[in-house]
């Protein structure tokens, strides 16, 4: 005989940040993600996403990508860099489920996995140009850049060369390279 599964425990010891949401705001964590963000339950819940980013523009511009993007289940990911409590930026790869396709924000499921040990911010970056070099990782053209931002591809062109002057890169590979090897 079987024991009976106990839920509750097995999402807050989970070895991946979780995190349950309604309309952008955390209603359940687990202590994976606030060892992440080193927070305490009550910087967490109850409180919206928007104190995990780097900045309000970028907390915006990507509830709106992901109201976009959803697959037909509902679900997304990227890699975006995010905001510790002190402060201290870091790249981390998000994944998570709408409930409700139709209704992207209603509730959802999210994981967040901290990359930082395997790609360190070295460079200040403004909140497009943290934009643009995640897309890049992502093997994105700058039409396709353009596309998923709504910015010309020339507007891409011009915060990829910022970026490869700021990390030293001579070219878009190279800057791909540096962006995930820190």
């Amino acid at each position: 005989m079987t024991a009976a599964v106990d839920y509750r425990t097995a999402f807050l010891q989970a070895p991946i940040g979780l995190v349950l949401s309604r309309q952008r705001l955390m209603v359940d964590v687990n202590q994976e993600v606030l060892a992440m963000f080193g927070a305490q339950p009550d910087q967490m819940v109850g409180h919206s996403f928007e104190v995990l980013y780097p900045s309000p523009e970028e907390f915006q511009r990507t509830g709106e990508r992901i109201s976009t993007r959803l697959d037909a289940q509902g679900r997304y990911a990227d890699e975006r860099v995010m905001k510790r409590m002190n402060g201290e930026l870091f790249w981390c790869h998000v994944t998570g489920r709408a409930l409700d396709p139709a209704a992207p924000h209603a509730s959802g499921i999210w994981s967040f996995e901290d990359l930082s040990a395997r790609r360190v911010l070295k460079v200040d970056l403004t909140p497009r140009e943290r934009e643009i070099a995640a897309l890049l990782v992502e093997g994105l053209t700058s039409k396709g850049i353009g596309k998923r931002l709504t910015v010309s591809p020339r507007t891409v062109d011009v915060y990829r060369a910022r970026l490869m002057r700021k990390l030293g890169a001579a070219t878009t590979t190279e800057l791909v390279h540096k962006l995930l090897v820190g």
